[in-house]
């Protein structure tokens, strides 16, 4: 079907098939009012080539499009499916992190987003952004621009007409939620260059210009803590090894375990915890040993505060960030003692300021919004902490919005570590919502209380063949 009116009907039959598919605090003083000067930096230097193979299979009862269109870094990949029974809603899926490669390539949803997508009757699209790195301005623009254009690309490459979307949506994962969430927000939705009337948003595990926050004191903390707080930026990733093992116990092979060998070790992990959100289930003993996870974050230490280029000054700024690895309401000696030692960095003036051309080199999220929006994320992440989802809602608060935020906190130890079911729930409490519907239940997530409970997440938790959860503690429900 090429066109007809927007028509969404959600049952509980529909969900239960479609769920069988799937079996920093506050930004640094940088983010300056009122544009500045243009001034260069790494990242406008370098290109990106799309891949020579941008095809994709279409699922079952859709068709599958893809091509190439220009974005605001050079040309970009677009894939695009439509339903036989499309209903006129247009989801935009925007993608996750890719490195630091050259070549872009075609962005095809996970297997149950794309199930539910699809059978809910709306069509999806998706850009590869004409750029890699931590390029959000990318994400934003290039989405913005296919959600406009995607039909008439359809059409010149593969000579099908389809009517203008009659509904706009937008969801992403990782550094595709923090493009979704900040798609939405007042400031990116008045200055970017493509203007797309977004009706709802859900960023799964979401990053946003905190997460650059966490990576810089985290760093420093390891650095003090093991004795190595004078290494030079440049001798970094050659001691971290030695950092580490001042730390953390070893296994026979030499391996780091995660578990503290001494009283510094143990405040390192309290004072990880503080950061990423306080107390709560799955963080302490899945989330934080996870190696992979530690060595993402660890990983970044040596390259300062430009995101590799994406800004042309350094953004991190600790120098009124108070570390602390004890509950109690004013600091220790010893806490004292640390936060006087501890290496403290002040972003440059003018490092992410409004421009005239779109939105940010790293756009804000700042929970200014007036659409519903969902979110989902994982008790244990380490990489992308629960912390954003609290300074989320703390912006929500403050700007009106918290009404039309729901977030959700899954039991699980990794970045994005959703299961088919959580998310095609999600999108169907979502939808729904959206559409007219029952706004759908969520988490409270700044009551340290509610959040330190042994039994908190279990109500969006829901545990399917597509993730191996039996070692994690269950839900006495």
């Amino acid at each position: 079907m090429k066109k007809n009116k927007l028509g969404i009907a959600i049952t509980a039959a529909t969900l239960s098939a479609l769920m069988l598919t799937g079996c920093g605090d506050s930004s640094s003083g940088s983010d300056d009012e009122g544009s500045e000067p243009e001034v260069s930096r790494v990242h406008d230097t370098r290109t990106f080539t799309p891949a020579s193979d941008i095809s994709f299979e279409a699922s079952g009862s859709a068709s599958a499009y893809y091509g190439i269109y220009e974005g605001v870094q050079g040309p970009a990949v677009y894939a695009a499916e439509m339903p036989d029974n499309w209903n006129g809603g247009l989801i935009m899926y925007t993608h996750g992190y890719r490195g630091e490669g050259a070549e872009l390539a075609v962005s095809v949803p996970d297997a149950a987003w794309r199930a539910t997508v699809l059978g809910a009757g709306y069509a999806w699209a998706a850009s590869s952004y004409s750029a890699n790195y931590y390029d959000v301005r990318a994400g934003i623009e290039d989405t913005n621009k296919l959600a406009l254009e995607v039909m008439d690309y359809i059409e010149a490459d593969f000579g099908e007409a389809y009517d203008s979307p009659q509904q706009v949506l937008i969801s992403g994962y990782s550094l595709g939620g923090h493009t979704a969430a900040a798609a939405v927000d007042r400031e990116n939705m008045e200055r970017t260059a493509y203007k797309v009337d977004y009706q709802g948003a859900l960023p799964f595990c979401q990053a946003e210009q905190n997460q650059f926050q966490w990576l810089g004191d985290y760093t420093r903390v390891v650095q003090e803590l093991s004795g190595f707080g004078d290494t030079p930026d440049g001798e970094y990733q050659q001691t971290l090894p030695s950092m580490l093992v001042a730390l953390f116990e070893t296994d026979g092979n030499g391996n780091i375990t995660w578990e503290p060998a001494n009283q510094n070790g143990e405040r390192a992990k309290q004072i990880a915890m503080d950061l990423t959100g306080g107390e709560r289930p799955v963080f302490y003993d899945y989330g934080f040993p996870n190696p992979g996870l530690q060595g993402a974050v660890l990983g970044t230490g040596g390259r300062g505060g430009d995101i590799n280029g994406i800004l042309a000054k350094s953004y991190f700024d600790n120098m009124n960030r108070e570390y602390r690895w004890t509950d109690e309401d004013t600091m220790t000696a010893e806490e004292a003692s640390f936060n006087e030692a501890i290496r403290r960095d002040a972003a440059d003036e003018g490092v992410n300021p409004l421009r005239d051309d779109g939105v940010r080199w790293l756009p804000l999220v700042e929970g200014d919004f007036d659409v519903p929006v969902l979110t989902l994320h994982t008790l244990g992440d380490f990489y992308v902490p629960f912390r954003h989802q609290q300074l989320y809602r703390e912006g929500a608060i403050e700007n009106g919005s918290e009404d039309l935020l729901v977030q959700r906190a899954i039991r699980a130890p990794s970045h994005c570590d959703f299961t088919g079911s959580e998310i095609s729930t999600a999108l169907i409490d979502w939808l729904t919502w959206v559409n007219g519907g029952p706004k759908p239940g969520g988490d409270e997530v700044l009551d340290p209380a509610v959040v330190a409970d042994p039994q908190y997440g279990c109500d969006y938790t829901i545990n399917d063949a597509s993730r191996d959860r039996s070692a994690l503690p269950s839900c006495d429900i």
